[in-house]
């Protein structure tokens, strides 16, 4: 097999970092309004940015990883966009909609499923790809 350079899965790579980095702040900036600087204080606002921040913690990485090893195992730059563009997309719903309201919403059900849907695809080019080599 050859190695392919990485190209387009870094700019998912960045945008999620900048993500993460807004949500950080979002929490750091709420911990300070509210004086609370470990947990969540019994504050509803901090509660949630803590767990917007924490699941796009818990999610993104592995499904990142699964879109860089993708575009290394040499899938067409396109499947590496649709797999990028759904996961950004995917992670920005979910903190919206999680942000807005505690309840269920549109936002985090699209959000988890578009997550979910970039995992599995992700997963199962991934197992393609050494089934094909394997036989070769």
């Amino acid at each position: 097999m050859i190695a392919h350079a990485l190209i387009v899965s870094p700019l998912y790579v960045g945008l999620c970092a900048l993500i993460f980095f807004v949500l950080s702040v979002l929490v750091i900036r709420l911990r300070a309004a509210r004086h609370t600087w470990f947990g969540d204080g019994g504050h509803a606002d901090l509660q949630r940015a803590i767990r917007v921040q924490a699941n796009f913690a818990e999610y993104t990485p592995l499904v990142l990883l699964v879109i860089v090893v993708v575009e290394a195992a040499g899938y067409h730059a396109w499947i590496v966009h649709t797999l990028g563009i759904a996961l950004v997309l995917g992670r920005v719903l979910h903190a919206w909609g999680l942000t807005r309201s505690a309840e269920a919403s549109a936002g985090r059900f699209v959000g988890m499923n578009l997550t979910f849907l970039v995992l599995a695809a992700g997963g199962g080019l991934l197992i393609w790809c050494f089934v094909r080599n394997a036989t070769l």
